[in-house]
């Protein structure tokens, strides 16, 4: 019997790979003629970097860049030798998780540090860059990443703007005449799980703008600015900005990544499926085994779980489905594809012993699992 073992993380809990480990123990537990092929698994989100090097055995490589507010931040990214193929978190440079509640300031801050990390990998000799742009605290429309690959900003005074949120109406021009000459010379695949528009009332400063902290008043200014620097976009890059799928991503890095880059957006589960050459690797599995924190309405939008079912059913494979904590019913996970669900939280006895103990859990998940198979 072949069971791949496919599982997104649980945050907090537990690793992509300790899920796989976890199962792999109970179910051998019971039974001895499995073949498992481990294939950890994320959607773009926090800890997608680790997952992509499970499969690109890359080296991390440390770099100083300018963090959201123009301060120094040590960032690190994946770099693959062999592949010559670099993966970028923004969310390193450019995200939240570098920064207090109370400091979140999206008009103010930049993705200057983005554009510096994705400089240092082309100069490392990197051909191809998957960049995730989950987790930013920016709303600059990727003026500042493009700002450090050599784009220039100018108002109409021919001055160049400082690269924020704020500064977007102000921009009159871009000049392209000093772009860094190796950039149209590399891939860039985007992880990106939002469709949004760039601006109005689903765009990037009204759906994201008060989590990263901007006022009403803020919110207002800041989608100002991005309708008004997306005719300035449209008119150089020859795009309709607006009608790009997913380009109010990040705070306009999705309009950012393909006008700048020429970057491909994809939704991430997709991007790193491709990595892990997901597909080809699942083709006569019996089961796959996949799993995340928790399986409720929001799975089958753009989520691991998503990713998984999207394979299997092709291929016509039973998929079950360990989680944290399961909010669908049984009759909607069927309705879904998922043959066989079960939960930590149902085995444990509170939610703090489901986290601290959820590689036990799962290993049990996995022996009843294993019976019920017989």
């Amino acid at each position: 019997m072949k069971i791949v073992l496919a599982p997104d993380k649980f945050k907090n809990s537990l690793s992509g790979l300790a899920f796989c480990e976890a199962v792999e123990s109970g179910i051998s537990k019971v039974r001895k003629d499995v073949e498992f092929i481990k294939l950890p698994l994320a959607d773009g989100g926090d800890g997608t970097i680790e997952v992509a090097n499970f499969y690109l055995n890359g080296e991390v490589v440390y770099v100083t860049v300018n963090n959201p507010f123009f301060e120094p931040v040590k960032a690190s990214y994946l770099f693959s030798i062999d592949s010559k193929t670099a993966f970028i978190e923004m969310a390193e440079a450019s995200g939240v998780k570098l920064l207090q509640p109370d400091q979140f300031d999206c008009k103010n801050a930049t993705t200057l540090g983005t554009g510096e990390m994705i400089v240092d990998a082309i100069e490392k000799g990197a051909e191809k860059i998957i960049l995730g742009i989950g987790g930013s605290a920016t709303n600059d429309c990727g003026i500042g990443m493009a700002t450090a690959l050599g784009y220039r900003f100018l108002d109409n005074r021919s001055k160049e703007v400082m690269p924020i949120g704020a500064n977007l109406s102000q921009i009159a021009t871009i000049d392209v005449s000093n772009v860094h000459p190796k950039l149209h010379e590399v891939e860039f695949q985007v992880a990106c799980d939002v469709t949004n528009p760039l601006y109005g009332e689903n765009g990037a400063a009204y759906v994201y703008g008060a989590q990263k902290g901007a006022s009403w008043q803020d919110i207002r200014m800041l989608d100002k600015g991005l309708t008004d620097f997306s005719k300035i976009l449209d008119d150089v890059f020859q795009v309709n900005s607006q009608s790009v799928k997913g380009a109010g991503a990040a705070g306009g890095m999705g309009i950012a990544s393909k006008v700048f880059l020429n970057g491909h957006l994809k939704p991430g589960i997709e991007l790193i499926k491709s990595l892990a050459q997901f597909d080809e690797k699942i083709e006569g599995a019996d089961w796959i085994i996949t799993g995340e924190g928790k399986l409720d309405s929001q799975t089958m939008s753009g989520k691991t779980i998503q990713g998984v079912l999207s394979s299997a059913k092709a291929k016509q494979i039973n998929v079950g489905a360990f989680c944290g904590a399961i909010d669908v019913s049984e009759a909607e996970a069927t309705e879904l594809g998922i043959r066989y669900t079960d939960a930590v939280i149902e085995k444990a006895k509170s939610l703090e012993d489901a986290m601290e103990n959820g590689y036990d859990y799962v290993q049990q998940i996995a022996i009843e699992f294993a019976k019920y198979l017989k």
